[in-house]
């Protein structure tokens, strides 16, 4: 690989953008394809599955065979509370393979103890979110039922298109969230992206089974989400 195309690569990785390094396997020769510019690409269909995948692979063209590379961010999860869902969701988000940070300014639910090996901050979400901000490979879980709390990361994870967004509470709870949020110049068209109730549909009545709703949401949401772009109208390259 060549320094210019090194230094690109870098800068996506950087950044946290998803990109492709695209081999010729006859001839060597290699370009980048950033996530921005996949559409525009002779090769979209075949990088598209890659990185929604995030599986490197050998594919076909007219041309010859190449290789495609994957370099995508690591998918993370951030759960606003340290409650119990929390501290159940923790281990599972790992062995999926995610990356999972906890935030809840309330030094008595956010503590070491409660969340060993755990990436844990006790502080408000928006001092968090200036060090820490939001991205496109981010899914957001808000689970404190504490306005707050809640509301200043969900807008934030609205205005910033990250692939899943989901908040506990009941259909009535989240009537009167949705009032806030519009009070706060949020679109409905944006405010529809957020799942509520949180989590897949499984019944959950518990910690640990809310955990789980939670974590297939999520694992749903990232690994179909140029499909579910597509259905909102939005132009995601991944």
């Amino acid at each position: 690989m060549d320094r210019a195309l090194l230094s690109a690569l870098n800068e996506e990785r950087a950044a946290r953008r998803a990109a492709v390094v695209v081999t010729e396997l006859a001839s060597g020769r290699q370009r980048l394809v950033r996530e921005a510019e996949v559409t525009s690409d002779p090769l979209s269909a075949e990088i598209e599955k890659t990185i929604r995948s995030g599986k490197s692979g050998i594919a076909e063209t007219p041309d010859g065979e190449v290789f495609l590379n994957a370099h995508l961010p690591p998918a993370r999860i951030v759960a606003i509370g340290a409650v119990h869902i929390s501290q159940a969701l923790a281990p599972m988000a790992k062995i999926a393979g995610f990356d999972i940070e906890i935030v809840d300014p309330r030094t008595a639910f956010a503590s070491a103890d409660r969340f060993p090996g755990v990436t844990l901050h006790a502080e408000w979400p928006e001092d968090v979110l200036k060090q820490r901000p939001f991205d496109a490979y981010t899914a957001v879980c808000v689970i404190t039922h504490d306005p707050k709390i809640d509301d200043f990361p969900l807008i934030s994870a609205l205005k910033t298109g990250c692939f899943y967004i989901g908040a506990l509470g009941s259909r009535k709870t989240h009537a009167k969230r949705v009032e806030r949020l519009i009070a706060a110049g949020i679109p409905q068209s944006s405010i529809d992206r957020i799942e509520a109730p949180i989590g897949a549909d499984i019944g959950a009545a518990n910690p640990g089974e809310i955990a789980v709703a939670i974590l297939a949401s999520v694992i749903e949401a990232f690994r179909k989400r140029k499909m579910f772009a597509d259905r909102r109208g939005e132009t995601e390259a991944a």
